[in-house]
C-alpha cells in the first residue's frame, strides 16, 4: 500500500519520503522532515521553536485522534505588567502589538522557552521506529554540505512584516552578530535565490542531540551553553526553565462538519477557532451559493470574523486561564453568529493576529498511521547562540502586553497561536490529513480547504489551489485571482480588498486525502511554497544513502 508525505520544503519532504521508502513509519518521516525544515527554512522553524501534533494511529479506534503539544512558554522572569509602560497600541496592520524599542519583537527579550527538541524527541520515542540520531542525520548533512536558498525564503528575508514599523527578517539578523555571520554575505545582504548556505554549527548541534538525546538540549552541556547566552543577554528564559520544560499530553478539539468529524489542536492553538468557523458555515447551503461567489465570500468571511472575535477576546492557555473552548464551539454560539450575519449586523473588529511563519508536514504511511505536525519559530527572534547554528523563537511578541487579558504573559504560560494540525474522519475513518503555515491565516486557509473538499468535492490539490480570502477584522482580503466583479458585489455590503498575491499569502496548506473505499492517497501542496506532495519511492528508484542537495551557483556562507 502506498505512503505519502506533503510539506512546504522540497528537500525536507524528500528526506521524509526516503524514510517511508525504507520502512520507517509516518512519525519517523514527519520528525525527519521537521528537523530538515529547520535547516532550509531557518527563520520560520527550527530547534528554537515549538511543535503541535495531531495523529491517528493504525491501531486507534475509529475517529480517535491523539494530540501532543510542545509549546513555547514564557520564561520565569516575566511579569504580566512589565511592558505596560512600553505599550503603544495594537499594530494597525493587524499583527501583534507596538511596543517602544520593539523588545517583544526580536532579540533576546522576545524568546520563550523552546519546545521543539523535547516535542520531536518525545513523538519519535513514543510512536516512531528509528533512533533520534537517524532522524537528525539528514538535516545535519544538509546543514554541513550546504543547501540552495529557495525563492520563497529569499523573498521572505527581505519583505517587511505587516508591522507598521516595516521590520524585516533582515533587520532581525543584522541585530545579532552570529546570525549576521551565518546568513549575511560580506556586503551585508542576504543570499539570493539559488545561492548556497552552509551551517556547520547547526549540523554539530543536531548530532549532539541525536547522540545524547533531548536532555542534552535542556539540561546537558548544550543546555548550559544556551542558558548562559540567554542569561548574559537579558532573556527571560532561565536554566531552570529549560531543565523543567515538559511536553503536554492534550486532548484534541473535536467538532463536526457535514458528515465528517474534525479533530484538531486544542487551545491556545488554532483548532478551536477552526471548529467555530465550520460550525457557523454548517448552517448554510454553501454549494447553492456557488464557490467564491460574492454571497459565498461575504458569508464565509463574516463567519471567520465572528469566530476570531470570540478567539481574540477569550482564548488563552487553559493551564492558566479558564478554557472557553466549549462555549466558543457550541451549537448555541454558532447559531448566534449565523443569525447576526443573516440579519446583516456588523461584527466588531478585534484584530490581534500573530506573525507569519511556521512549517507543516502531513504524512500517511502504508500501515495507515496519519500524522499532521506543525512547528514554528513565530517570526523568529533573529538570535543565534554563537556556535550552535539555530535561531530562537520570538513568541513573546504574541502575548498581550497588558495584564488581565486571557492571553497576557505569565511565567510558564503558552501564548495563542494559529497552528491547527487537523484530521478529518468520515464514518470513523480518516479521509483528510492537513495543516498549514501562515500564522492565524492557517485557520482561515484550512477552513476553506475543508469546505472545498467536503462541499465541492475537490481533490486536495484542487482545494488548495483554489483562490482564498481571509477575514479576521477590518476588510475581507483576497487573492488577486478572485475577480474584481465579485469584490464589487461584496463591497456594497462589507469592505473587501484584493491583495497583490496570486498564491500563498493566505496560509500555505499541505494535505493528503485518503479514499475511504480504495485507500488510495492523493496529495496537495500549496503553490505559494517550494514544497510538494510526494509518494514514497520504490527502493529500486533510490540511490544508496541520503540525498544531497542540488548544486547551486553563488558563494557559500561561513
Amino acid at each position: 500500500m502506498m505512503s505519502m508525505i506533503a510539506g512546504p520544503d522540497a528537500l525536507a519532504v524528500e528526506a521524509g519520503a526516503r524514510v517511508l521508502a525504507t520502512d520507517g513509519n509516518a512519525v519517523d518521516a514527519a520528525v525527519t522532515c521537521a528537523f530538515l525544515q529547520g535547516v532550509v527554512n531557518p527563520t520560520n522553524t527550527g530547534l528554537g521553536g515549538y511543535v503541535v501534533l495531531t495523529m491517528h494511529r493504525a491501531q486507534d479506534t475509529h475517529g480517535r485522534a491523539t494530540c501532543l503539544d510542545a509549546p513555547g512558554t514564557a520564561g520565569s522572569r516575566v511579569d504580566p505588567a512589565m511592558w505596560a509602560d512600553r505599550y503603544m497600541q495594537p499594530d494597525p496592520s493587524g499583527w501583534g502589538y507596538l511596543l517602544r524599542d520593539k523588545i517583544n519583537e526580536f532579540g533576546y527579550t522576545s524568546i520563550c522557552t523552546p519546545g521543539t527538541v523535547r516535542g520531536l524527541a518525545t513523538i519519535l520515542a513514543r510512536w516512531g521506529t528509528i533512533s533520534l540520531a537517524d532522524a537528525v542525520e539528514p538535516a545535519a548533512r544538509v546543514a554541513e554540505i550546504g543547501f540552495p536558498v529557495d525563492e520563497r525564503v529569499a523573498v521572505h528575508w527581505n519583505t517587511p512584516f505587516q508591522l507598521s514599523s516595516g521590520t524585516t527578517i533582515l533587520d532581525y539578523v543584522r541585530a545579532n552578530p552570529e546570525a549576521s555571520r551565518l546568513y549575511l554575505k560580506a556586503d551585508g545582504t542576504t543570499h539570493r535565490t539559488g545561492e548556497t548556505i552552509r551551517n556547520a554549527g547547526y549540523a554539530a548541534t543536531l548530532r549532539r542531540i541525536g547522540e545524547r538525546g533531548a536532555d542534552e538540549f535542556y539540561a546537558g552541556d548544550l543546555g548550559s551553553q544556551i542558558a548562559s547566552d540567554l542569561a548574559a543577554n537579558g532573556s527571560f528564559v532561565t536554566a531552570s526553565d529549560l531543565q523543567s520544560y515538559r511536553v503536554r499530553d492534550v486532548e484534541p478539539v473535536v467538532g463536526t462538519y457535514r458528515d465528517h468529524t474534525v479533530a484538531t489542536s486544542p487551545s491556545p492553538h488554532g483548532g478551536p477557532t477552526l471548529v467555530a468557523i465550520l460550525n457557523i458555515l454548517e448552517g448554510w447551503d454553501l454549494t447553492s451559493l456557488g464557490h467564491n461567489s460574492a454571497e459565498y465570500v461575504l458569508r464565509f468571511g463574516l463567519a471567520m470574523k465572528a469566530a476570531f472575535a470570540d478567539r481574540n477576546l477569550y482564548l488563552g492557555d487553559p493551564i492558566v486561564v479558564d478554557d472557553r473552548v466549549g462555549w466558543m464551539t457550541s451549537s448555541e454560539r454558532s447559531k448566534y453568529w449565523r443569525q447576526r450575519i443573516d440579519k446583516g449586523d456588523l461584527i466588531e473588529d478585534v484584530v490581534l493576529p500573530e506573525a507569519s511563519g511556521t512549517a507543516h508536514v502531513s504524512v500517511v504511511d502504508a500501515a495507515r498511521n496519519h500524522v499532521a505536525l506543525t512547528h514554528s519559530l513565530g517570526a523568529s527572534s533573529g538570535v543565534i547562540t554563537p556556535g550552535l547554528g539555530f535561531m530562537y523563537n520570538n513568541s513573546m511578541a504574541n502575548f498581550h502586553p497588558l495584564p488581565g487579558h486571557p492571553n497576557s504573559m505569565a511565567p510558564g504560560k503558552s501564548r495563542t497561536t494559529g497552528m491547527a494540525p487537523t484530521i478529518l474522519y468520515r464514518n470513523g475513518a480518516p479521509t483528510l490529513v492537513l495543516g498549514a503555515s501562515g500564522a492565524t491565516r492557517i485557520i482561515t486557509a484550512l477552513a476553506q480547504v475543508i469546505v472545498n473538499v467536503v462541499d465541492f468535492g475537490m481533490s486536495p490539490q484542487e482545494a488548495i489551489f483554489a483562490p482564498r480570502f481571509d477575514s479576521q477584522g477590518g476588510p475581507i482580503r483576497c487573492h488577486l485571482r478572485i475577480p474584481e466583479f465579485v469584490c464589487e458585489a461584496v463591497r456594497r455590503r462589507h469592505p473587501i480588498e484584493r491583495v497583490a498575491v496570486a498564491h500563498g499569502g493566505f496560509g500555505l496548506v499541505h494535505a493528503i486525502g485518503i479514499d475511504p473505499g480504495t485507500g488510495r492517497l492523493t496529495g496537495g501542496a500549496d503553490a505559494g511554497s517550494a514544497g510538494m506532495a510526494l509518494e514514497a519511492p520504490h527502493l529500486s528508484l533510490m540511490e544508496s544513502g541520503p540525498a544531497a542537495p542540488p548544486s547551486s551557483a553563488g558563494p557559500p556562507a561561513a
